[in-house]
């Protein structure tokens, strides 16, 4: 697709859970991302209807060893480093559960859209262990220590309803409509039902219409000039481990250099030719 890459973790059978293949896979597709110019933003998607990503393989990490867990996370952390201080935007479109480290992947993008079956939360503390991929660091920065402590200390789920009342998430999607009033019946007005066909056939029509709405979302990113975006998201994380006055000189250096970009120059240009054409038919 045109300026939006699609990056999809592709292990439905387990729900999307992160062992080390996919750790390398990940980082390697941001890095053939960053190096192709002509994309503008990123979505970060789960394969199947399920699930965004449960986080950690339990397989893998039940038996490992101390040193093995600190070089797991090590690389789990520079993955998502990578991915919080990638230049373009990056848009986590969450389908299903986005559990454990599967939220925390989530917290490093910058924009996140859930589906309205998404499950969100920090379950580290269900199987004894804390979050450990940045769940205690970045969930305080975007909901605040209180909300953050609760999530962390009760390892529940939440909605995606109330993941967009607290500001875990951005934008929830309701599910699809079909024909004039009438709603595709919701995967949880399914568990049950013995008719599995219509549970996928919701569930289907719900990813279709994540997928379709982050797709427009980063559609109107890629409207704006790419080198104020960057800058902008640049400036933006900087803003949470800096004090207000570096922060604000930081701001201007970054205004002042978009001042020499060929983007800035062709867009004012044509903002004030579009006035000039509207003084004119008027």
């Amino acid at each position: 697709m045109d300026n939006i890459a699609i990056i999809t973790i592709n292990r439905p059978e387990v729900l999307n859970a992160i062992n080390l293949e996919v750790i390398a896979e990940l980082s390697s597709a941001i890095e053939t991302v960053a190096a192709d110019d002509t994309i503008k933003v990123v979505i970060i998607t789960g394969k199947g209807e399920r699930s965004f990503c449960a986080g950690a393989d339990m397989k893998y990490v039940v038996n490992i060893t101390p040193i093995e867990a600190e070089r797991y996370a090590s690389l789990i952390h520079a993955m998502l480093n990578k991915i919080e201080n990638f230049e373009k935007p990056v848009i986590a479109a969450i389908n299903g559960y986005a559990l454990g480290g599967g939220c925390e992947l989530a917290l490093a993008c910058d924009i996140r859209i859930a589906s309205a079956n998404a499950k969100i939360g920090q379950t580290e503390v269900k199987v004894g262990i804390p979050p450990g991929w940045g769940g205690t660091q970045r969930t305080v920065r975007i909901v605040g220590p209180a909300k953050a402590k609760e999530l962390v200390f009760t390892g529940r789920m939440i909605t995606a309803e109330e993941a967009l009342r607290i500001g875990l998430v951005n934008q929830v999607v309701p599910f699809a409509t079909e024909g004039k009033g009438r709603q595709s019946p919701s995967p949880s007005s399914l568990e049950g039902d013995k008719d599995t066909g219509m549970q996928e056939k919701a569930d289907k029509l719900l990813n279709k219409k994540l997928m379709d709405e982050s797709i427009e979302f980063a559609k109107e990113i890629t409207k704006n000039g790419c080198n104020a975006v960057r800058i902008s998201k640049m400036l933006i994380n900087k803003a949470t481990d800096t004090d207000l006055q570096t922060g604000l000189r930081l701001e201007i250096y970054g205004w002042a250099l978009c001042f020499a970009h060929e983007d800035r120059v062709n867009m004012m240009s044509a903002f004030l030719n579009k006035r000039k054409d509207q003084k004119k038919a008027s």
